[in-house]
């Protein structure tokens, strides 16, 4: 028969499934030929049976061989064996038409009847059936394997694929790489200092350890500056949650959290200083200045200066959303079915002014080397400022220049709600209107304009 009929022959009206055991498996299973009736006149309903059936005895073979294998003592290694006997399991036992549960489970989830199935599907199997298939098939219908422990890492890949599935459905590729790389950095240093325990085995004594190491490296040493206690925090709230969203998915939301109500009061002032106006006329607007950088990062970093942007929101700017051929010269801060902006006040629609629109001209179609790729922006700009001494303090950031914005507006006395509007912050205010044309609000702008030398982008 066809690839597709594999395994399939009809006796009389009924299909069954017969294949010969491979000749590497002789050795943990003495049949010559498995043959199972499929209990169906339907091929299509037999396909899917023998599908079943292909899939629990390449299990079963494979959890033979590795369990006749020299044995391994670590930990690793029973975990697997434990995951391959509870796979095999389940689908063997769907494979006889039942739902795999734990023995402990069947009482009460099943009516005695289906145990009584169960039980006579065993006494139905030819007493040749090889001892080891046997046990397989009891393990299967009357739920002789446990359900395996999930590590704290297994736990975090659930995490990922089912249970923040939603979360992650309007993020681009990058940000969804950000926001794994950031959780996962919390699971990675918890296995360092605990180990990579079963979810279910965590004890508060755990979560003390790894806050009581957090705490050791945030005191600071003789002579050094202290650290703040963020990145701590971020760690500690994404196990926490991490804890708290997986027993939720599986219906054990009452579940005590060994992460509970740890956290370290951040006391180091992290603001971020804005440039000063005259280091941004003397020592940034300068022609030359930022001359040998990539020629999009320039550019970047000009178009910060005058609209208060985030570097993200500047760097995946679309072709659409720049609009130099508009009465007034503007971008737009929209997100996309695929990428999300920071918050709904984020939407916006900015003026272009200054040394802002001349750089912007200068990249009608956006910046497609950076595109969903802010780390390398960041880096690249950090990197350029840092050495050629364009950071007034260690604490200045590519950052500051959106502060610095700010502060500009505020000194020039711009109209609360407008400054709300074009940060993208959200307001206390009733809101009426739109926020004001264009128009005004490039007008406004213009108030606090920084002059720049003509021939800074020759």
């Amino acid at each position: 028969m066809g690839r597709e009929d594999r395994y399939l022959q009809k006796r009389g009206r009924r299909w069954h499934y017969v294949r010969r055991v491979p000749e590497a498996a002789r050795g943990v299973d003495s049949r010559t030929f498995v043959r199972v009736t499929l209990k169906t006149n339907s091929l299509e309903i037999a396909r899917e049976r023998r599908d079943a059936l292909e899939a629990a005895d390449d299990q079963l073979w494979g959890l033979l061989e590795a369990a006749s294998e020299a044995p391994e003592d670590t930990l690793r290694r029973a975990r697997e064996l434990a995951g391959r006997r509870y796979k095999a399991a389940t689908t063997r036992a769907t494979a006889r038409g039942f739902v795999y549960a734990p023995a402990d489970e069947l009482r009460a989830l099943f009516a005695v009847d289906e145990v009584m199935d169960r039980i006579s599907a065993l006494e139905r199997m030819s007493p040749q059936t090889a001892n080891a298939v046997l046990k397989a098939e009891a393990e299967a219908l009357l739920g002789g394997v446990p359900r395996p422990a999930v590590t704290l890492s297994e736990a975090f890949a659930i995490y990922c694929d089912e249970i923040a599935l939603g979360e992650l459905l309007r993020k681009s590729p990058g940000q969804r790489h950000i926001w794994r790389k950031t959780k996962l950095r919390a699971v990675t240093y918890f296995a360092e200092v605990v180990g990579d325990k079963a979810i279910s085995e965590i004890t508060r004594e755990d979560a003390l350890k790894f806050y009581n190491w957090w705490a050791d490296r945030l005191r600071p040493k003789k002579g050094a500056d202290p650290k703040g206690a963020n990145t701590a925090n971020r760690d500690l709230g994404n196990l926490r949650k991490l804890y708290r969203e997986y027993f939720r998915h599986i219906g054990e939301e009452s579940r005590p959290n060994p992460f509970r109500n740890l956290a370290f009061k951040e006391t180091i002032s992290r603001d971020v200083p804005a440039f000063p106006d005259d280091w941004v006329r003397e020592r940034i607007l300068v022609p030359g200045v930022l001359e040998g950088i990539n020629p999009e990062a320039r550019l970047i970093a000009y178009a910060l200066i005058e609209t208060g942007c985030r570097p993200s929101e500047i760097a995946n700017l679309l072709p659409e959303d720049i609009c130099l051929e508009a009465d007034i010269p503007h971008i737009r801060i929209r997100p996309r079915k695929d990428r999300e902006i920071k918050t709904a006040t984020s939407i916006r629609d900015l003026p272009l002014v200054g040394v802002s629109l001349a750089a912007m001209r200068q990249a009608p179609g956006g910046f497609p080397h950076y595109r969903d790729r802010n780390d390398l922006l960041s880096q690249s700009l950090v990197k350029a400022f840092r050495n050629r001494g364009l950071m007034p303090t260690e604490k200045h950031v590519i950052y500051s220049f959106r502060h610095s914005f700010e502060k500009r507006m505020l000194e020039a006395g711009l109209d609360y709600g407008l400054r709300c509007l074009l940060m993208g912050h959200a307001t206390n205010r009733p809101a009426y209107g739109d926020g004001g044309s264009l128009t005004y609000r490039r007008d406004e702008l213009l108030k606090i304009v920084h002059p720049y030398p003509k021939d800074l982008f020759v």
